[in-house]
C-alpha cells in the first residue's frame, strides 16, 4: 500500500510549522495521522520567561494609562466648569467601551491568537491619547474614554491570560499562582502608577494637560514593541468557529461558583472606579486640597494597596483569601464613609482608602482564581473576559448612579449611599462563596 510522503517543495499553509513529527516515517499498514486540530505556537523572539516580565511592565503601561486623566479632571473642571455628573459621564463612557468590547472581542485572544489582539488593542490606547491632545473639550474627552475602553477590554483578560500561558511556559512544572500574582499585580498596581505619574506631571510639569498623555504616548509605543517580540501562547485551531460574542464556558456545577466570583469582583471593581473618577474631585472639593500630586497620592496608595494585599495574601488559602478580601473591603468602606460624613482629614481618607484598596485587590485576585480553576487552558480567556465583563459593569453602574444622585443630593450623601450598597453586595455574594468553596474542598478530599 502506498504512503503519502512530506512535500518540502510546496508553501505551508500561513501560520503552520514544522513538527518533529512531520518527518517520522508512516507506518506501511497505518491510514495518515488526522492533521492537528491547532497550530503550532509561533515563537517570539525573546524566551518565555523573559517574555513573561516583558509582558508584565508591558500589561502595567497599558493599565497606567487609562487613569492619567483621573487626576485631570479637576484642570477639565476649572477651564470648562464641568460638572460632578459631566465627570462621570466621561468616566462611564470609558467603562461602557471596555463592557462592549470585552462582549464583542474580550475572548478571541483563544482564537486569534494572544498577540494578534493586544497589537490593535495597544493601537487603539494611542489612538485615545491623540485624541486627547487634539481634541481636549468635553465631546473629545468622551470619544477619547470610548477608543481607551475599546482597547482595554480587548486587553485586560487576554494579557492575563497571555501572562499565565507565559509563566507555564517558562516553568511547566510550576504552580500558576505566581502568574496570577504579576498580572493581579500588574494590572491593579498600573492603575495607581498612571494617577500618581499624570498627578506629578500636572503638577510640576509644562503643559499639565498635554505632557502626561506624550509621556505615555512614547511608553505605550515601547509597550507595542514588546508585544511584537514576545511568543505567542494560544493554541489557535486551524479551524475557526464563527464568530460569536463574549459567551463563558463553565460546567454546570461550578456556575454558582463563577457568578459568586463575578459579584465579589463587581464590588471590587466598584470601590476602584470610585477612586479613578470622582475621589480626586472629592479631595479637593470636600477636602479643599487643590494639589493634584496629592490627589495622585491618594488614588496611587488605594491602587498600591490593592496590588500589595494581592502578593500578602499569597499564602492563604483561597477561602481565606475572600473572608478576609470582605473583611477589609467592609471596614475600608466604614472609615471611608465616616470621613465624608464627618469631614475629617485626609490622613483618615487615605487610611480608609489604603483599607478598601487592599478589600478589593484581595477581592479582585480571588475572583481571577475561582473563574481560572474552572476554565481549561483552551478556554482560559474566555472565562477571564466573563469576569472582567461584570467586574467593568461594576466600574460602570455605580459610579453613574453616584453622578446621577449629584443631580439631586449632595455628593456626601451620594458617597454614603454607595458604600452602604456596595458592602451589601460584597457580604452577599462573598460570604456564600467561602461557604462553596469549603464545600467544592470536601468534595475533591
Amino acid at each position: 500500500m502506498p504512503t503519502e510522503s512530506l512535500d518540502l517543495t510546496r508553501p505551508l499553509p500561513d501560520g503552520a510549522t514544522l513538527a518533529p513529527d512531520d518527518f517520522a516515517a508512516p507506518a506501511s499498514a497505518s491510514p495518515a495521522a488526522p492533521a492537528p486540530a491547532f497550530r503550532t505556537p509561533r515563537p517570539g523572539k525573546v524566551s518565555h520567561g523573559t517574555g513573561f516580565w516583558l509582558g508584565a511592565v508591558t500589561f502595567l503601561v497599558i493599565m497606567a494609562y487609562t487613569t492619567v486623566p483621573t487626576t485631570l479632571w479637576s484642570l477639565y473642571q476649572q477651564r470648562d466648569g464641568f460638572t460632578t455628573f459631566s465627570i462621570t459621564i466621561a468616566f462611564a463612557a470609558y467603562a461602557a467601551g471596555v463592557v462592549v468590547s470585552l462582549f464583542l472581542a474580550g475572548h478571541l485572544g483563544d482564537t486569534l491568537g494572544r498577540r494578534r489582539l493586544l497589537i490593535p488593542a495597544i493601537v487603539l490606547e494611542l489612538v485615545s491619547a491623540g485624541i486627547f491632545l487634539v481634541w481636549p473639550d468635553l465631546a473629545g474627552l468622551i470619544t477619547a474614554r470610548v477608543v481607551s475602553g475599546l482597547g482595554i477590554g480587548m486587553a485586560t483578560a487576554t494579557m492575563t491570560a497571555h501572562l499565565l500561558d507565559l509563566h507555564l511556559g517558562s516553568r511547566p512544572d510550576a504552580s500558576p499562582v505566581r502568574g496570577q500574582i504579576v498580572s493581579g499585580v500588574a494590572n491593579l498596581g498600573g492603575f495607581g502608577v498612571g494617577a500618581v505619574v499624570a498627578g506629578m506631571l500636572a503638577q510640576w510639569a509644562p503643559g499639565p494637560l498635554v505632557t502626561p498623555f506624550v509621556v505615555f504616548v512614547v511608553l505605550l509605543l515601547l509597550a507595542l514593541v514588546a508585544v511584537a517580540v514576545v511568543p505567542e501562547t494560544a493554541r489557535i485551531p486551524h479551524i475557526r468557529e464563527p464568530y460569536r460574542p463574549q459567551r463563558v464556558r463553565v460546567p454546570a456545577g461550578s456556575r454558582g461558583r463563577f457568578l459568586l466570583a463575578g459579584g465579589i469582583a463587581f464590588a471590587g471593581f466598584a470601590v476602584l472606579g470610585l477612586f479613578t473618577s470622582l475621589v480626586p474631585s472629592f479631595v479637593g472639593g470636600e477636602l479643599h486640597i487643590a494639589s493634584r500630586a496629592a490627589s495622585g497620592a491618594v488614588v496611587f496608595a488605594a491602587f498600591a494597596a490593592a496590588a500589595l494585599a494581592q502578593v500578602a495574601v499569597r499564602p492563604l488559602g483561597l477561602r481565606a483569601q475572600v473572608g478576609l478580601g470582605v473583611a477589609l473591603f467592609v471596614v475600608g468602606l466604614a472609615v471611608l464613609t465616616t470621613v465624608v460624613a464627618t469631614g475629617g482629614s485626609l490622613v483618615a481618607f487615605l487610611v480608609g482608602g489604603v483599607i478598601g484598596g487592599a478589600g478589593s485587590g484581595v477581592l479582585f485576585k480571588s475572583a481571577l482564581a475561582v473563574a481560572g480553576s474552572l476554565a481549561d487552558a483552551a478556554h482560559r480567556g474566555e472565562v477571564l473576559a466573563g469576569i472582567f465583563l461584570l467586574g467593568y459593569i461594576g466600574l460602570t453602574i455605580p459610579v453613574v448612579g453616584i453622578g446621577v444622585a449629584t443631580l439631586s443630593v449632595s455628593l456626601v450623601a451620594a458617597l454614603t449611599g454607595f458604600a452602604a450598597v456596595i458592602s451589601v453586595i460584597a457580604l452577599a455574594t462573598g460570604i456564600p462563596l467561602v461557604v462553596a468553596l469549603g464545600r467544592a474542598a470536601r468534595v475533591s478530599a
